[in-house]
């Protein structure tokens, strides 16, 4: 627990450092730091789990590689290619959170409560509306994307409260993203700082959800094991006991 306090402190200063990069206009020092947010969360997530990691906590951590190199590889790259090396990498990103979380569907608004299906749904056709007039050949792109984000968002309520919101700020972050990128006269003051802070408190409530959920299946499963093992040793009991009584009575009739 020690070590994912201090990848968690980590990050927590990382993001306050990037943040305050983008509203003092340090490009330098935002691309660091921006860097550093993914591996700094996975670090805290492998902290506090154990091995062997199950499922859920495995595809978070390939979901936070392939976010990492949605930040990173972009850098590399100019105009239309680096968003598309963005918008890439960050569908690998969701396609794993995809996995990760259907194990966990039937306890999402899928099974729970699926009116709010309609909310995300709406949410879904009205950023790909508002896209759609200036989005190009991306439109496309962009439409599968918005797909696997909302899945996403909509898995991760199985994960409890924390998971829900989690998932809801992530496509709250990237649907600035979007607005930012094809809708015109969306460039409002703080807006690079409102992806930031809503995309890294969306992955950092999604790892926590994760962290949580993999403490609640290990719990139960001991549970479930100390269970097993009680009814198997007073099932040996009953059937010692129920041995002594056949012998003695063999034994008068022998007699």
């Amino acid at each position: 627990m020690g070590w994912a306090i201090g990848w968690s402190t980590g990050w927590v200063l990382a993001v306050a450092l990037h943040l305050g990069a983008l509203v003092a206009g340090a490009e330098v020092l935002a691309d660091v730091t921006q860097c550093l947010i993914t591996p700094l969360l996975a670090g805290a997530l492998v902290a506090a789990t154990r091995w062997p990691r199950g499922h859920v906590v495995t595809w978070s951590l390939a979901g936070l590689g392939a976010c990492f190199l949605g930040d990173a590889a972009p850098r590399l790259l100019a105009g239309d290619a680096a968003f598309l090396a963005m918008v890439g990498c960050f569908l690998v990103a969701q396609v794993a959170y995809v996995v990760a979380f259907a194990p966990r569907v039937r306890r999402s608004v899928v099974r729970t409560r699926p009116v709010w299906l309609v909310a995300y749904a709406a949410a879904l056709v009205a950023l790909v509306a508002l896209c759609a007039p200036h989005a190009g050949p991306l439109l496309v792109p962009v439409a599968v994307y918005g797909g696997l984000l909302t899945a996403m968002a909509v898995l991760a309520t199985g994960l409890g409260p924390l998971g829900a919101a989690g998932g809801a700020v992530f496509l709250v972050s990237d649907a600035l993203i979007a607005l930012g990128r094809f809708v015109p006269g969306w460039d409002l003051p703080g807006h690079d700082v409102a992806v930031m802070l809503t995309y890294a408190v969306g992955l950092g409530l999604l790892v926590l959800a994760v962290a949580r959920d993999d403490r609640t299946q290990r719990t139960t499963s001991a549970a479930r094991t100390r269970e097993r093992a009680a009814a198997s040793v007073r099932a040996e009991r009953d059937e010692r006991d129920n041995v002594v009584p056949l012998v003695a009575v063999r034994r008068r009739l022998e007699v």
